[in-house]
């Protein structure tokens, strides 16, 4: 690993944390003793069927500029935002078991764990996902949230 301060390559890990899929790595140069954080993934290749029959690659980044879009403006930091995609895509991975993956069934997680942590971002997402029509659909959906 080199330095992304001076481009040293003796550097040492002074902290490690694990969670799920991401590995957290705290490092420090041994040259000019900065310090950073690393993250490593595990990447597994997993295909989405789009509602239209065509396969694409899963992505990560995808995933989280959903989830961050309907979460602007919220009261998260861009940690917590990280790890609900974090939580997100363990989930996608522990049900598609390196299998494809309907884009459908990613859509149903997102809204399950939009539901649990901001009912804002939740509607956001709902209204486009379900591709609401009306008002109604909107009231009804709000209506079901209070329940």
């Amino acid at each position: 690993m080199l330095c992304p301060y001076c481009t040293a390559s003796e550097t040492k890990v002074t902290d490690k944390r694990d969670s799920g899929s991401v590995a957290r790595r705290r490092r420090e140069c041994l040259k000019c003793g900065k310090r950073w954080t690393t993250y490593e993934r595990v990447e597994l290749d997993l295909s989405v069927i789009k509602k239209d029959g065509r396969r694409e690659k899963f992505s990560r980044d995808k995933l989280f500029e959903g989830i961050d879009k309907n979460l602007q403006k919220r009261p998260f930091t861009s940690e917590q935002v990280n790890k609900i995609v974090d939580e997100v895509e363990a989930n996608i991975y522990r049900i598609a078991k390196d299998k494809d993956i309907k884009s459908s069934r990613i859509g149903d997680i997102v809204m399950n764990k939009l539901r649990r942590v901001d009912k804002v971002a939740y509607i956001r997402f709902a209204a486009v996902y379900r591709d609401f029509a009306d008002i109604d659909e909107f009231r009804n959906e709000i209506r079901k949230l209070g329940k």
